[in-house]
């Protein structure tokens, strides 16, 4: 059974995550504030954290980032904030997808189901009977699909979880166009729930990390009205 954290301070919403998740088949651990999540995290024992973004003391942004440094599962933000530097700030400090409250506890279930599914599958393909051994390169860029390291010329590039994810699926690719929709649903494993704004965040931040004018992209670029293709 899957065990899945949930960090969360306000009780009432805590308590319905947990039930709605423990009859979707999940053994459910509950903590109310930032520090404790944190050390309940980093005890290996979990498949994936519900994150809170408003918590008492050190907030969800601040937890989010001590938790990815250290290990690599998927991170869901639960937060009331609808502006849009809120989500793009906890996208970019390692979240890997984000629902707004209020949420439909049936929507929160298929969400935790498709990121856990979707991450078995990545990292299933990349280091399981599916991976590939050599590494991919175009241009200064190179990925390892073995070691999931990737380097601009001689540089390592730190990519968060879903950063890496989007390269390796658009660089697999070459000059195929992707809908958002349709890299929302590779990437992230559920059609229509999410908000398709991620795919954005994901792909601005990749470019600020990979290309030498993220403005005027080599390798990720945007095809007006179509969606993005990564360009050999």
């Amino acid at each position: 059974m899957e065990k899945i954290l949930i960090i969360e301070d306000d009780a009432a919403i805590a308590d319905i995550e947990r039930d709605f998740l423990m009859i979707g088949g999940y053994d459910v651990t509950v903590k109310t504030d930032g520090t404790s999540g944190i050390e309940e995290a980093l005890t290996g024992q979990y498949s994936l954290v519900l994150l809170d973004l408003m918590l008492p003391g050190m907030d969800g942004y601040g937890v989010c980032k001590r938790i990815r440094d250290k290990i690599n599962i998927p991170i869901l933000m639960v937060t009331a904030r609808t502006e849009e530097d809120d989500k793009v700030r906890g996208l970019g400090l390692g979240a890997d997808d984000y629902i707004s409250k209020p949420f439909s506890p049936t929507e929160l279930v298929a969400r935790v189901k498709a990121n856990l599914a979707q991450y078995d599958r990545l990292m299933s393909a990349s280091t399981g009977g599916q991976k590939r051994t050599q590494e991919i390169k175009s241009g200064a860029l190179r990925l390892n699909p073995q070691t999931r390291k990737v380097f601009v010329g001689d540089a390592e590039i730190d990519l968060k979880n879903k950063e890496y994810e989007l390269l390796f699926f658009l660089i697999s690719h070459p000059n195929h166009v992707f809908s958002k929709e349709r890299i929302y649903e590779r990437i992230w494993g559920i059609d229509a729930w999410g908000d398709l704004k991620t795919v954005a965040v994901h792909i601005n931040r990749l470019r600020e990390k990979i290309e030498k004018d993220p403005q005027n992209p080599e390798y990720l670029q945007t095809v007006w009205g179509a969606g993005y293709r990564f360009r050999v």
